[in-house]
């Protein structure tokens, strides 16, 4: 693993909108709704192309290089970090440098030339190798100790590319402030967490949500059913959000309508926070509640994902099940 800077508080863009072997089980009929919030990390699979120095001034991008090109290899080496990046280049002497770059789901490969610029060579790119921020999880299994996070994964902002995972995990945190939603500026959930404690493994980064394991149990409270999307309908519901301190506390929502088909997006259920208390506290739906657990009837029916910037009480959910058959079929990093 890499070195982390425990100085960086990023928030994961969580409402509006972030091994070994590991797959999830079958669909299991009972979950512990969690609504606790986390600190995620994760590490990329390569060098996500984010950027470019000003136009006409960068070597790589006349060389062909693109943003959201995924930099996997330089003459022959793993890409591992932004660091052994620049000292590749650093060392190049102006020598060409043959890249292996993934863009679309295929291989290319790419020659790049390093410029020199006040004594030393560059590429004029900027690259991202890793994300951390706060998060909120949705379930965890006590029969196989696997969670699941969020409702959506964990894009890099500058590309909306789904950052490609080599290892990641979840670790204790505590909400320290709450920037209010408002309409047309969605607030936000600032989170401190300590690189001291890891809770479990991030083993998945899917468009769903983020999978792993928990090394301790996750959650105080009991299992309950799990539902099907045929069981969820509009009305009355609840969700468990932690926006002060640790505390996870039970708000009331009211789903007003129903996507079932929308399963790509994730975006399977309208609701809109009723809870006074909620509404008080944070103006609605704010980036890092995003994976609070959605419960009716007494069944998890899935999770809080996006929220409208136009109307912060608002925003979409997932269906549990969709969000557990996407775990299920997510490759383990």
């Amino acid at each position: 693993m890499k070195r982390w800077d425990v100085r960086r508080l990023l928030l994961l863009p969580a409402a509006a909108l972030l091994l070994t072997g590991w797959c999830a089980a079958a669909m299991p009929e009972t979950l512990v709704p969690v609504g606790s919030a986390v600190g995620i990390r994760l590490e990329a699979d390569g060098l996500l192309v984010v950027g470019f120095d000003e136009e006409g001034t960068s070597p790589a991008r006349a060389d062909g290089l693109r943003k959201g090109d995924i930099i996997e290899t330089v003459d022959g080496q793993p890409a591992e970090s932004s660091q052994t990046l620049q000292a590749q280049v650093a060392a190049s002497g102006g020598a060409p440098l043959d890249v292996t770059v993934e863009r679309d789901g295929e291989t290319r490969h790419l020659t790049l030339h390093p410029a020199r610029t006040a004594g030393t060579y560059r590429l004029g790119v900027s690259v991202r190798d890793s994300m951390a921020g706060i998060g909120t999880v949705t379930y965890y299994n006590p029969a196989d100790g696997s969670y699941g996070a969020l409702g959506h994964g964990v894009n890099d902002l500058e590309t909306l590319r789904l950052l490609p995972l080599e290892d990641g995990e979840i670790l204790p945190a505590s909400v320290v402030e709450v920037r209010r939603g408002q309409r047309g500026a969605p607030g936000l959930l600032k989170g401190a967490f300590n690189t001291s404690e890891t809770l479990g493994t991030v083993e998945a980064n899917t468009t769903h949500g983020i999978f792993g394991t928990s090394r301790t149990a996750l959650g105080c409270g009991a299992a309950v059913p799990v539902a099907d999307r045929g069981q969820v309908h509009t009305g009355t519901a609840s969700i468990l959000s932690n926006v002060r301190n640790t505390d996870v506390e039970s708000y009331t929502v009211e789903i007003l309508r129903l996507y079932p088909t929308e399963d790509a997006s994730g975006r399977n259920l309208l609701l809109k926070i009723t809870d006074e208390r909620l509404l008080q506290a944070t103006g609605g739906i704010v980036q890092g509640m995003s994976g609070s657990p959605i419960l009716q009837d007494g069944k998890l029916i899935g999770a809080v994902t996006h929220v409208l910037v136009n109307d912060p009480t608002c925003g979409y959910g997932i269906f549990i099940d969709n969000m557990l058959e996407t775990g299920e079929a997510a490759p383990a990093a």
